[in-house]
């Protein structure tokens, strides 16, 4: 199904008020071919939701091989509450190998964070985007200077492979992180242990930590680096956008 723009911008106005509930059920019942990211504790509140409307609802995830194990074990716990599949994502090896060997292993202290991301994280997301009409995300407007104008719905043309429409879905967009930890506690939701040691957002061990009292929570990211800049590239169209 092809949208245009303008049928884009009219569903993000018609969609303000919905809940995330009524949005997913929207996009699962216009797109067969659409899957949701999973990495986070938004994601999750988007797996379980999303069961609720289609249990058998399509999950991805990308496993970079820098991730905490406690990742890894909140991954098998996802897969098990909702008995869902879980399609993990790799890296092509070829790549890895020479970004290793010719960088080391922590090149993204000394050169940012882009170009390991961009093997790691970028290419095995595109490899899969191309495999779909759309996708839905967790993001949230307060997560990031980057983030704060991020619609309900849009046109993905950042990632979408030649000649192929990508429409993205962020049912969380309008919600607090408060708001999302209220369902996770209120819904027995699934989180990352990593939670209780004072990580709020996580990515790859190197480049995650736990943030302080009154911290941002992307301040735990790529903590070296300008706050603009805390973007991997799988949400590329929010920099193009800005």
């Amino acid at each position: 199904m092809t949208l245009t723009e303008q049928q884009i911008l009219d569903w993000n106005d018609a969609l303000q008020q919905a809940t995330p509930r009524a949005l997913l059920e929207q996009a699962l019942a216009r797109f067969e071919n659409i899957a949701i990211s999973f990495s986070g504790a938004e994601d999750v509140v988007l797996i379980d939701l999303a069961t609720r409307i289609n249990p058998n609802v399509r999950v991805f995830t990308l496993d970079t091989g820098r991730l905490h194990a406690e990742t890894y074990q909140f991954l098998d716990r996802v897969r098990e509450r909702y008995q869902i599949d879980i399609e993990v994502m790799f890296p092509q090896a070829e790549a890895v190998q020479q970004l290793v060997t010719e960088k080391g292993l922590f090149s993204f202290y000394r050169d940012t964070h882009h170009e390991c991301c961009g093997i790691r994280k970028v290419e095995p997301l595109k490899r899969k985007l191309a495999t779909l009409d759309a996708w839905i995300t967790g993001q949230r407007k307060d997560q990031s200077p980057t983030r704060n104008d991020i619609p309900l719905v849009q046109r993905d043309e950042a990632l979408a492979a030649p000649g192929r429409q990508l429409v993205k879905f962020n049912p969380l967009a309008n919600w607090s992180s408060t708001r999302v930890w209220d369902y996770i506690r209120g819904n027995d939701v699934p989180y990352n242990s990593l939670h209780e040691q004072g990580f709020v957002s996580v990515g790859c061990q190197p480049c995650t930590r736990p943030v302080l009292p009154n911290q941002h929570e992307r301040e735990g990211r790529w903590w070296w680096e300008e706050a603009t800049q805390k973007e991997c590239g799988l949400h590329a169209v929010n920099l193009r956008e800005a």
